[in-house]
C-alpha cells in the first residue's frame, strides 16, 4: 500500500514507522524543517513502549509529495484539518481512503468538504506519543485503534485497514459506532488533557487529587448530553468514569499532547473538545460551566504564554 501520513508529529510518526516496518510504503508529511531534516539525516528513531529503532522514511512537505496515494492517514492538530486537506488534494484520487484519527469533534462534516463520504473512514486511538527531539519520538500503549467506515458500502475497505494495522503491531479493530467511540475520546481529552494542561502535571498525579471525581462527573455529565441532544449518544456517566480510570492507570505518567502544546507556546485543540460542548450547550439551550471554565482558562493561559490561535 502506498501510505501518506498527513501531520508527522509523535503520533504520526509512530504511526508511519511501524507501518513501514511490516512492509507498506509510507511517506510522512509535515512542516517542521527541523524534524524534516533530522530524518532526513538520520532516519526516524522510535521508542516503542521502550524498544527504540530507527529507518530510514521518506519525508517532505505536503505540497512536495507526489503520487496518489492509496491511505492518507491525518494526524493534523483538529485546527489544522482544513489547511491540510487542502494541501494534499494532489495525493488523492477517487479511491484514496482517508483515515481519521484527529482529537476532538466535528472533523467529519470538515473531511466532506474535500472527500466523498465513501472515501472517509472515521477512528480513534488510545496510544499516547511524544517527540523527545526533531527526527525522535516515543510511543505508548496496547489501546485498539478503533475505526469505521462512513459509508454503508465500504465496509470492507475499512477492515482491510484494521488487519493492516493489526500486523503493524496497532491493535486495529472494527467499531459498530464510531460515533460513540469518538465521543468516548472526546471525554478522554477533555478530562486529562484539559485537565492536566491547566494543573501542569501528570495523568496518574491528576487522578490522584482528592477532586477528580467531582471534576470528571462535572465535565463528562455536560459532554453525555450534548452527545445525547445532538448525535444520539447515549453515554453512561458512571461507566464513563470508570473508563477514564481505567486509561488514567494505563497512561499515569505521561503528559497529554494538550499540556505538550503549552509547553511548546503552540495553540491547542480545547475549541474542539470542551469548547464544542460549551458551544453546542449554548445553541440546544443547555448549559455547560465546567466545560465552559475549562476552555476560558485555557485561552487564558494561551494569551499569557503569547500563543497566537
Amino acid at each position: 500500500m502506498k501510505i501518506a501520513i498527513a501531520g508527522s508529529g509523535a503520533l504520526g510518526c509512530g504511526f508511519g514507522y511501524q507501518l513501514q516496518k511490516n512492509g507498506q510504503d509510507v511517506t510522512l508529511l509535515d512542516y517542521w524543517e527541523d524534524h524534516i531534516q533530522a530524518i532526513k539525516d538520520k532516519g526516524l528513531t522510535v521508542s516503542v513502549n521502550g524498544t527504540e529503532g530507527n529507518q530510514q522514511m521518506k519525508v517532505c512537505k505536503p505540497e512536495e509529495a507526489d503520487g496518489e496515494m492509496d491511505i492518507i492517514f491525518v494526524f493534523t492538530k483538529a485546527m489544522g484539518l482544513k489547511a491540510m486537506m487542502k494541501s494534499i488534494a494532489h495525493l488523492i484520487g477517487p479511491d484514496t481512503k482517508i483515515v481519521c484519527l484527529l482529537n476532538g469533534l466535528g472533523h467529519h462534516e470538515t473531511l466532506q468538504a474535500f472527500v466523498d463520504k465513501r472515501n472517509i473512514i472515521m477512528g480513534t486511538t488510545v496510544w499516547t506519543a511524544g517527540i523527545e527531539a526533531p527526527g525522535v519520538t516515543r510511543l505508548n500503549g496496547q489501546g485498539p485503534v478503533e475505526l469505521q467506515n462512513s459509508h454503508p458500502e465500504e465496509k470492507q475497505a475499512a477492515l482491510d485497514i484494521v488487519d493492516m494495522l493489526k500486523e503493524s503491531g496497532l491493535y486495529g479493530v472494527y467499531s459498530e459506532n464510531v460515533t460513540y467511540t469518538t465521543w468516548r475520546k472526546a471525554c478522554v481529552n477533555g478530562t486529562m488533557n484539559a485537565l492536566c494542561a491547566l494543573l501542569d502535571t501528570t495523568i496518574d498525579k491528576v487522578f490522584a487529587s482528592s477532586t477528580i471525581e467531582s471534576m470528571l462527573r462535572g465535565i463528562v455529565s455536560e459532554f453525555a448530553a450534548v452527545a445525547e441532544l445532538q448525535d444520539g449518544i447515549a453515554i453512561d456517566v458512571d461507566e464513563m468514569i470508570i473508563y477514564l480510570n481505567d486509561v488514567a492507570k494505563q497512561v499515569g505518567e505521561h503528559y497529554p499532547s494538550m499540556h505538550q502544546d503549552l509547553a511548546n507556546k503552540r495553540p491547542t485543540e480545547i475549541d474542539f473538545l470542551n469548547g464544542a460542548v460549551a458551544e453546542a450547550s449554548r445553541k440546544l439551550g443547555l448549559y455547560a460551566p465546567n466545560c465552559q471554565k475549562i476552555t476560558d482558562l485555557i485561552h487564558a493561559k494561551e494569551d499569557i504564554l503569547g500563543i497566537n490561535r
